[in-house]
């Protein structure tokens, strides 16, 4: 019965480990302060991506009319928008992300601090840090 314990606990904690910034986040406009939307970080192929899961600011399903590409016209509503991104101690990067409202990708770096999700959309040495929110 000791061992089942210690193997139960074991796995939780790991699994609580591997899930530190998967789930559900409320996206907050660094400019405006204002939500726009929650979005669903998960994992495939070792890598973790975002997905547009809600749109809070408008009503329906917007299209991103500025993206680049084959997302160009496309809805905004399940959309992923953060992109291959590794796992690398307790800093994810490597990956990228689209801001659907301008159309532009940026390098990407996100971090979990005090609760929060910190994503950091970068060119070169010029970047902007938003800070996300656990969503329910």
């Amino acid at each position: 019965m000791h061992k089942l314990l210690i193997v139960a606990c074991t796995l939780l904690f790991a699994q609580m480990a591997l899930a530190d910034i998967l789930g559900k986040w409320k996206t907050i406009d660094d400019e405006t302060g204002q939500p726009q939307s929650i979005v669903e970080i998960y994992q495939k192929d070792g890598k973790y991506f975002g997905r547009v899961v809600k749109t809070l600011k408008k009503s329906g399903n917007p299209v991103c009319e500025k993206c680049p590409g084959e997302r160009k016209g496309k809805a905004i509503l399940s959309m992923d928008i953060i992109t291959d991104m590794v796992k690398k101690g307790d800093v994810y990067e490597s990956g990228q992300i689209l801001d659907p409202t301008k159309g532009k990708i940026y390098d990407c770096k996100v971090w979990e601090k005090d609760g929060n999700l910190m994503v950091r959309g970068y060119v070169g040495f010029f970047f902007r840090t938003q800070t996300w929110l656990r969503a329910n």
